[in-house]
């Protein structure tokens, strides 16, 4: 007697048609909304700095603050720099990039043949106390800086800049012209300073009442600025 074949087991998943296969494949529609992209919120904030400086209140407040703080807050000067060209650096070969920057730019400063007032920090610390007041910067300051009539050029990547686009000679337009620097001084040898005739250097003068005391015309190093080199 033949055997009866067993019936195979019903799948639990049951398809009625083939329309209902492709509904499984279709993505469900997203709740939530798309980041708007970088474009649109860039254009986004233009348009609102563009609206808030063309806003009355606004800009009468910001009129009316600006001379408040240019009077309360004047900008720091630099004593003996008008009509002139101030540039602070270093003679120093103590880091040769900054020394070869303050040369360069000495140099180029130089061929104008304009007023030049070379104020070396390695020299006087008095110049490193005013270039620090000028700036506000105790520390991380760079050297050379140039000063065109009091006003702030720059550094070397500055001052290269603006002489090989012929900018720097007009900013040098007006000021005295003079070819003093471009010859050796017979005083002080171009090193800008000489040995202080109170003291000899020494740094202590003698007095009849109170004996040596500290000299008060010369620097920490016993020097005094010579006159023949300073504008």
């Amino acid at each position: 007697m033949w055997q009866s074949w067993n019936k195979p087991r019903s799948s639990s998943f049951s398809c009625s048609s083939f329309k209902d296969i492709q509904s499984l494949f279709v993505d469900e529609p997203s709740t939530t909304k798309p980041k708007p992209s970088i474009f649109h919120r860039v254009a986004l904030a233009n348009k609102l700095l563009r609206a808030w400086s063309n806003h009355p209140k606004l800009t009468a407040r910001a009129s009316d603050e600006a001379p408040r703080a240019a009077q309360s807050h004047p900008p720091p000067s630099i004593p003996r720099a008008e009509q002139r060209v101030v540039v602070y650096f270093t003679s120093l070969r103590v880091v040769r990039g900054t020394f070869e920057d303050c040369k360069t730019v000495r140099s180029i400063l130089r061929g104008f043949r304009v007023a030049l007032d070379e104020r070396d920090v390695s020299m006087d610390s008095g110049f490193l106390a005013e270039l620090r007041r000028v700036t506000g910067r105790k520390t991380g300051l760079t050297l050379p800086r140039v000063f065109v009539n009091g006003r702030y050029v720059g550094g070397a990547d500055e001052v290269r800049w603006l002489h090989e686009n012929g900018e720097l000679k007009k900013l040098l337009e007006g000021l005295p012209v003079t070819d003093s620097h471009l010859r050796a001084c017979h005083v002080c040898d171009d090193h800008r300073f000489v040995l202080c005739g109170e003291c000899s250097g020494a740094r202590k003068v003698y007095a009849e009442k109170g004996g040596f005391k500290t000299c008060t015309a010369c620097n920490e190093s016993g020097l005094i600025r010579c006159i023949c080199c300073s504008c």
